[in-house]
C-alpha cells in the first residue's frame, strides 16, 4: 500500500492566478462558488494505446513511422521517459481506473477473456465516478476490457455517460469480431456497443477512425461550462480477431512502401492512423475553444509483444529495451507517455519523475480541483504526482511494484535509493520470468538505412501543432525539438539481436539491474549487491501478504456464447 503521506493540492493554475491577482474574497464573491469551480476544472483526454511499443514514436529516437501529431504534444508538454504500467491490458486498465495495485484487486494475472464470468471488483469507486462528483460529463472510447459479464461491470454502471468501444481485448477493426478458441473450436461474436446496444451499423468503418469521429462528435455537442473526462482506449495497435491479424486502411499501408516486413509495414500503418486520431480530436478542441483548459494524457497500457507468439503479435517494436508484453523487463513495462496542457508550455521538458500508471487517479483528480487528502481513500498506492508535475519538483514516488503474479511465479519491483550519487539510485529486482524465460530478449531493432529521416517539418505542419499555434507563440522550435528528442532516446548501442552476452537467469535466483546504469537490463548486478537484493526482496515479501488471489474463473459455456444473443458478446448473468 501507499505509505507515502499525501501533500495537499496545487489549485487549478487558472484559480491560483485569479487568486494572486485579486484575492481570495473577491474570487469568491465575483462568482457563485458551485459554476465558479465547474468554469476552473479542466477538461481531461487519457488517451490509452493498446500494445504500442518504446520505440513506435518519433521522440523516442525512431524515424520508420511518423507519427507528428503525437510528437507535437509531446515536444510542447512533459515527456515522462520514467513512467511505468503493467505488464499486460487488463491489470494496467484496472490500476488506472482504480489507482490500486492489480495485486490488491486480485486481477494481477493474464488479461480477462471472452465468456469469463469476472471483472473489476464493483466494490472500488474508479476515476470516473470520482471526476462525476466534481461535475464532469465522462465518456469513454475503445476499449473496456475490465469485465461484461454482469451489467454491474459495464462502463455505464461504472461511472460513464457514454460509451463506444468493445469489451473484449481484442476485435477486427472493420468487423468488430471477436474470436476466442475453446477445445479447437471457434466461437465468434460481434463486439461493438454504443453504450449497452450492439452498433452493428458501424460495421465496415475503420475502428480508430470510428472512435476519432465519435470523439469529435462529443466535443462539438460538449455543454459549454461544463468539465469533461475523455477516457479515450484505443483498440489500436492491438493485433485483431484471434491475435493474430493486423489491420490498416490499405492506402496507409502503401504509403509506407519503406518498411520492407509486410506486417511491419501494416503495423505502422495503424500507428499512424491513431496518430491521425489524435491531431483530429485535438483540432476539434481547439475548434471548441476548449484546447487551453485541457489536460491531454497519453501512455500505452503495455509494451509491444513484437512479433513474437507469446501474446498476440503486432510487430511493434520496444527496442532497445529489453522484452515484450507480458515481462517485467523495462520493454514489458516502460511505456511512451506524455503529459500536455497549455501552463507546461513556459517549460516543456523530457522528465525523469518516477511516475506509475496507478499514480494518475489521485493526480488527476487534484488536476481537476478535488482535494485528494480529504476525498480519496487512504490506502490507495497511486501517490498524487500533480505538484510535482506542475512545478517540476521531485517526484513523490520512491518504489513500484511493477507485479506478482503468483501463478506464473514472477515478481518485479523499482526502488529509488537516496543517495548522493545519481548513477546508483534506481534499482530494479526481478523474481522469475514470464513464459519460461523464452520471451527475454532483444526484438525487432528497426533501424535501418531505408528508414526516411526524421521530419520536423512535418510535425510543424501537423493539426496538433497548428492548433497549438493558436494558443501561443512561439510553440517549440525544431532546436527545441531536436534536444527534446535526444534526451528521450535510450541508447544502449550494444543492445542487438545479436548480443547474447547476458542470458537472463532469474527463475533460479533474483536479478538486480542498475537503471541509471544499465535501462537496456544487460548486465545482472545481485551477485554483488547482496544486501541490496535482501533489501527489495524483503520488500516484495511485504507486497505479498497484502496479495488478493487471482480471480480468474473458468469460462462460463454454453451460458456465454455468442450464439445465444444474435451472435454478440454480452451480458450473459442476471
Amino acid at each position: 500500500m501507499n505509505s507515502v503521506a499525501r501533500m495537499a493540492p496545487a489549485a487549478p493554475v487558472a484559480v491560483a492566478v485569479a487568486v494572486a491577482a485579486f484575492g481570495v474574497f473577491a474570487l469568491l464573491a465575483s462568482l457563485p462558488a458551485a459554476s465558479a469551480l465547474q468554469s476552473f476544472r479542466p477538461n481531461i483526454v487519457v488517451i490509452l494505446a493498446d500494445d504500442m511499443g518504446w520505440n513506435d514514436v518519433g521522440w523516442h529516437g525512431s524515424d520508420q513511422i511518423p507519427t507528428p501529431n503525437l510528437d507535437a504534444l509531446a515536444y510542447n508538454g512533459i515527456i515522462l521517459n520514467n513512467h511505468y504500467v503493467q505488464p499486460v491490458c487488463t491489470p494496467s486498465r484496472a490500476a488506472l481506473m482504480t489507482g490500486r495495485y492489480p495485486i490488491h484487486l486480485g486481477m494481477q494475472g493474464s488479461p480477462i477473456t471472452p465468456a469469463e464470468p469476472t471483472g473489476l471488483p464493483t466494490q472500488f469507486k474508479i476515476l470516473p465516478e470520482y471526476l462525476k462528483d466534481l461535475g464532469y460529463k465522462t465518456h469513454i472510447l475503445g476499449k473496456w476490457h475490465l469485465g461484461y459479464y454482469r451489467r454491474g461491470y459495464l462502463p455505464l454502471r461504472r461511472g460513464f455517460d457514454t460509451f463506444l468501444g468493445v469489451h473484449n481485448g481484442y476485435s477486427g477493426y472493420y468487423d468488430y469480431m471477436a474470436q476466442w478458441e475453446v477445445d479447437g473450436n471457434l466461437i465468434t461474436g460481434f463486439d461493438l456497443y454504443k453504450n449497452e446496444t450492439p452498433a452493428w451499423e458501424n460495421v465496415g468503418r475503420y475502428a480508430t477512425e470510428l472512435y476519432s469521429g465519435e470523439a469529435v462528435k462529443l466535443i462539438k455537442e460538449h455543454p459549454t461550462g461544463e468539465p469533461m473526462f475523455l477516457y479515450m482506449a484505443h483498440t489500436g495497435v492491438h493485433a485483431a480477431h484471434r491475435g493474430r491479424f493486423l489491420e490498416a486502411p490499405q492506402g496507409r499501408v502503401n504509403s509506407l512502401k519503406y518498411i520492407i516486413e509486410p506486417n511491419r509495414r501494416t503495423y505502422a500503418a495503424m500507428v499512424s492512423k491513431l496518430d491521425d486520431s489524435v491531431g483530429e480530436l485535438v483540432d476539434a478542441l481547439r475548434e471548441r475553444d476548449m484546447l487551453s483548459n485541457t489536460i491531454i494524457l497519453f501512455m500505452s497500457d503495455n509494451g509491444a509483444p513484437a512479433n513474437l507468439d507469446a501474446l498476440y503479435p503486432n510487430w511493434g517494436s520496444n527496442f532497445p529495451l529489453r522484452g515484450v508484453k507480458g515481462t517485467l523487463w523495462e520493454g514489458g513495462v516502460r511505456s511512451p507517455s506524455f503529459i500536455w496542457y497549455s501552463q507546461f508550455q513556459t517549460n516543456p521538458r523530457v522528465s525523469d519523475q518516477f511516475i506509475h500508471i496507478t499514480d494518475w487517479l489521485p493526480t488527476l483528480y487534484t488536476a481537476a480541483g478535488g482535494d485528494s487528502n480529504t476525498d480519496l481513500p487512504v490506502d490507495l498506492d497511486g501517490i498524487d504526482q500533480w505538484n510535482s508535475i506542475l512545478w517540476n519538483l521531485a517526484s513523490r514516488r520512491f518504489q513500484a511494484l511493477l507485479n506478482i503474479d503468483e501463478r506464473e511465479r514472477s515478481a518485479g519491483i523499482i526502488t529509488k535509493f537516496d543517495t548522493p550519487d545519481p548513477t546508483r539510485r534506481t534499482w530494479k529486482l526481478v523474481v522469475g520470468s514470464f513464459g519460461r524465460g523464452n520471451v527475454d530478449g532483444f526484438y525487432n531493432d528497426v533501424r535501418s538505412p531505408l528508414n526516411p529521416l526524421y521530419d520536423y517539418n512535418r510535425v510543424i505542419n501537423c493539426k496538433a501543432y497548428r492548433a497549438l499555434t493558436t494558443l501561443f507563440e512561439p510553440t517549440t522550435k525544431e532546436y527545441k525539438m531536436a534536444d527534446m528528442r535526444r534526451q528521450a532516446t535510450i541508447d544502449c548501442r550494444d543492445a542487438s539481436p545479436l548480443d547474447r552476452n547476458f542470458e537472463p537467469k532469474c527463475t533460479e535466483t533474483p536479478c538486480l539491474f542498475n537503471l541509471d546504469r544499465d535501462p537496456c537490463e544487460k548486465f545482472d548486478l545481485a551477485p554483488n549487491n547482496t544486501a541490496i537484493v535482501a533489501r527489495l526482496y524483503n520488500t516484495l515479501k511485504v507486497f505479498r501478504r497484502s496479495l488478493v488471489p487471482q480471480i480468474h474463473q473458468p469460462l462460463d459455456l454454453p451460458a456465454a456464447n455468442p450464439a445465444r444473443f444474435n451472435n454478440t458478446w454480452s451480458t450473459w448473468s442476471f
